[in-house]
């Protein structure tokens, strides 16, 4: 199969690439910027230099690879610039919909994210409603909406990303947070990923039905019991316990994934997070 993976020197990307190219598949990866062509060849696939936000560009590069799938893997996260992200999933999602459908391609794979479920203690599932309160609303359900227009569009929605290269690994910015003391012991839900389980998710769902799929270890915790971990995996001070904290976030459920053959090679960040390093 001929994959155009959409952002490929991204954490997931560059994780991925190796995977699809050892299944078999002929790869190539988009970059927006000419100097990291080199860094996606080094990864094993063909770079393609586009910038997804160019419509007409976009339109021009699907066409000419004519891929039997596209996987979209785009973030713009590495400043922590929230509204870049948001843009460039609604614009970004919409050109490469609107090209694949040009072109004839039928399967897309998207990046999501699994912490906007509307906040409680019972674990969510796929069917379960997002909040359009909260400020990532507004992309990821112009994504979500976009790839369900494909014939057969699959959404990845990835709990928090750690690992080497995400904002938890030891040199990131959560790390830095707790390292500054700006964090503290609550009862607000995480469900985490190793990045590593989340490329293993990408390439199991070219094979899957259309539709969302969440993404996350078999283990969501409430921010008392894991920063504690996390901590002295950094060998930072264990933060303090916020007072009249409100439950934020919701547990997340993977079992619609594990039905579908996927499965953490890292279950629980209890063991990702003493792997630092």
């Amino acid at each position: 199969m001929k994959i155009l993976l959409a952002g490929a020197t991204g954490v997931v990307g560059r994780r991925l690439i190796p995977l699809l190219v050892q299944a078999g598949h002929e790869v190539a990866g988009t970059t927006r910027r000419e100097a990291r062509a080199a860094a996606v060849r080094g990864y094993g696939a063909s770079p393609v230099v586009v910038d997804v936000l160019d419509a007409a560009a976009v339109r021009e590069a699907v066409e000419a690879e004519r891929p039997d799938a596209i996987i979209h893997q785009l973030t713009d996260l590495s400043g922590e610039d929230f509204e870049a992200n948001s843009h460039l999933r609604i614009e970004g999602t919409r050109n490469l919909v609107d090209a694949a459908r040009a072109a004839g391609v039928e399967t897309m794979i998207a990046q999501s994210i699994a912490w906007l479920y509307v906040a409680g203690d019972e674990m969510a599932v796929e069917t379960d409603p997002l909040d359009p309160t909260l400020p990532p609303y507004e992309g990821v359900a112009a994504l979500e909406e976009a790839v369900a227009e494909m014939p057969r569009g699959v959404v990845l929605r990835y709990g928090a990303l750690y690992g080497p290269g995400t904002w938890y690994a030891p040199g990131g910015a959560i790390a830095k947070r707790v390292r500054a003391g700006n964090m503290s012991l609550s009862p607000a839900w995480t469900s985490f990923v190793h990045a590593d389980d989340a490329a293993t998710a990408a390439l199991a769902a070219l094979d899957w039905p259309a539709g969302a799929v969440n993404i996350v270890d078999d283990e969501p915790a409430a921010a008392a019991d894991w920063l504690p971990v996390y901590s002295a995996a950094l060998g930072a001070p264990t933060p303090p316990t916020a007072r009249h904290a409100a439950v934020t976030g919701r547990p997340v459920s993977n079992a619609k994934a594990l039905g579908l053959g996927w499965k953490p090679q890292i279950p629980s960040w209890r063991t990702g997070f003493a792997e630092m390093g």
